[in-house]
């Protein structure tokens, strides 16, 4: 059986994670990766491979013996025929695809108030309507502080371990995953957030994220996780109650004006 060269492996390495990232992993987490996150894994995967084969020069010539061969070796003829007509068909197919009007609209603009459904619901259980349910810990922080320090402790671990990565070590949507995001995730810090909205209303968007948001409203393009797939009840709540002792606003209560 004939040896695959380097340069055979690196192109499949390049393809299959290519393949992984836009139809596995985004199936796992049940939500599409955007296609500027998966553009900057690529990039990393690259510069590994380039770095994997500059490490030994012999590894390097291998590497290039394959293209060598295709523009030098008569016996290569056919293989340089074919690549010098697919190379301009697949420029003409990307630039095609950049250029050409798409059936569907674009993503609109961060929409800071999307319509929520009138329940409440944590998987298939349904909590309360929006209007009435409440941060089951909340009265801890007039009742017993010390048992809402614990709660809010456990709501900052929650959200380092998950939320940073887009929203931001300072809960300002400034996360390492943030500038290639559409729409940018949610500023906390900004006053508008946190006020105006219940604790209900931050249950629902996190518990059901991106996929979750009403197609009344589409098309959203929110990359956000679907949280209750992963999170416990007791944790959403308490990376609420985080959000507002970590920024200083208090969310708003049912009848409370603007």
């Amino acid at each position: 059986m004939k040896r695959l060269s380097l340069f055979t492996i690196c192109l499949i390495i390049l393809v299959g994670s290519w393949l992984v990232l836009r139809f596995v992993i985004g199936s796992v987490i049940s939500v599409p990766i955007p296609a500027s996150v998966i553009a900057m894994y690529m990039g990393l995967i690259i510069i590994a491979i380039l770095v994997h084969i500059s490490v030994e020069d012999s590894l390097f010539r291998e590497f290039l013996r394959p293209i060598r061969e295709t523009l030098v070796d008569d016996r290569r003829r056919v293989r340089r025929r074919v690549i010098v007509v697919l190379i301009p068909l697949f420029l003409l197919g990307y630039t095609y695809s950049i250029i050409a009007q798409r059936a569907s609209p674009p993503g609109s603009p961060r929409d800071a108030h999307p319509s929520p459904p009138l329940e409440l619901t944590y998987k298939d259980e349904v909590i309360g309507t929006m209007q009435d349910v409440v941060n089951p810990f909340r009265h801890y922080e007039k009742d017993d502080p010390e048992a809402f320090k614990a709660h809010v402790e456990n709501g900052r671990r929650v959200y380092y371990q998950n939320c940073f990565y887009c929203h931001g070590d300072h809960l300002d949507g400034q996360g390492h995953f943030a500038p290639y995001l559409q729409p940018l995730p949610a500023n906390f810090q900004d006053p508008g957030i946190i006020p105006n909205f219940q604790e209900s209303f931050f249950f629902w968007r996190i518990s059901k994220g991106g996929p979750g948001l009403p197609a009344a409203g589409a098309p959203w393009d929110s990359a956000m996780p679907i949280w209750e797939d992963y999170l416990t009840k007791d944790e959403i709540w308490d990376v609420i109650l985080f959000l507002s002792d970590y920024t200083g606003y208090q969310p708003r209560t049912f009848g409370e004006a603007h």
